[in-house]
């Protein structure tokens, strides 16, 4: 097994640009067809695929409307329908993700990748940004 620690954002590139293009594209359309299900109507497979595929992208702020720029889109509008008004079963694309992940993490070479980069909040105006943080950036 191979473990690796991304511990600033110049190493999380690296360790992006290093994985092969054909090989996770490949990986990523097994484990989309395996949620289609979880999906009632093909828009939102499609709007799921397209938001899976823009948050690989190398952004340096991923939120709606960049996403939906990194994926081709005119504007966020399809990224926000899917995330807080499409019908979809959560819990059904967390269980083939969780399955597939099973699957793929049998008895070959592994990768964990951990993430410990954080993203620490700068705002003064916002809720919650007096010095906290998502993850422990610096740990």
């Amino acid at each position: 097994m191979i473990i690796v620690v991304v511990r600033q954002q110049k190493s999380t590139r690296a360790v992006e640009a290093s994985v092969a293009a054909g090989r996770w594209k490949s990986g990523l359309e097994s484990l989309l067809a395996r949620t289609a299900r979880a999906f009632r109507r093909v828009e939102s497979r499609r709007n799921a695929r397209l938001l899976v595929t823009a948050m690989m992208a190398h952004l340096d702020r991923r939120n709606c409307r960049t996403l939906a720029e990194a994926a081709g889109e005119a504007g966020p509008w399809r990224f926000q329908h899917l995330l807080s008004r499409a019908t979809w079963d959560d819990a059904q694309v967390r269980s083939e993700i969780r399955a597939w992940v099973s699957e793929h993490l049998g008895d070959g070479p592994r990768v964990l990748a951990v993430d410990e980069t954080g993203d620490v909040k700068k705002g003064a105006s916002t809720v919650g940004s007096s010095g906290s943080t998502r993850g422990q950036p610096g740990v």
